[in-house]
């Protein structure tokens, strides 16, 4: 059974998947153009079937070695990369040295809590931006990242 994976697999695959997780996943890889190799597949399993999250990199790595999964960081960085360039994925800099995936590629804004180093979704019922500035001569908007930092309250 799909159970917690069954919402995001439907959203993202058009539809129910059939009672086979791997099958569901081989089919999200191949519609978004990519080929469902094992660490593909693999890495999928454990980016999308904990519902909508945050993850590095370096985190997603540590699960994969904790789950037994022989992958190298440069794998995870290749695949996290892929899944961002197919669509799967929407990928966050809050800082130049650290990206963030999300596996919600929907529009929406985040806030970082500094020192916990976590993302947290805003919702988009919550308006971040009155209007968007107009672009120079000869561009377009392609997409619109609002990083809200946060720091806890200090007493």
């Amino acid at each position: 059974m799909v159970d917690a994976l069954e919402p995001q697999l439907e959203s993202m695959i058009g539809g129910k998947p059939d009672g086979r997780p791997w099958q569901a996943y081989r089919k999200l890889l191949r519609d978004a153009g990519l080929r469902p190799t094992r660490p593909r597949m693999a890495l999928g399993w454990m980016l999308f079937s904990k519902g909508n999250r945050h993850v590095t990199a370096e985190m997603l790595y540590e699960e994969a070695i904790e789950a037994k999964i022989p992958v190298s960081l440069a794998t995870v960085y290749n695949t996290l990369n892929q899944f961002t360039e197919a669509g799967l994925l929407r990928q966050i800099g809050v800082d130049g040295a650290r990206a963030y995936f999300d596996t919600n590629p929907s529009e929406h804004h985040h806030f970082f809590i500094q020192g916990d180093d976590e993302l947290l979704d805003i919702p988009m019922s919550e308006p971040v931006l009155d209007r968007a500035p107009e672009p120079p001569e000869g561009y377009e908007i392609a997409r619109i990242d609002v990083v809200v930092r946060l720091r806890r309250k200090q007493i």
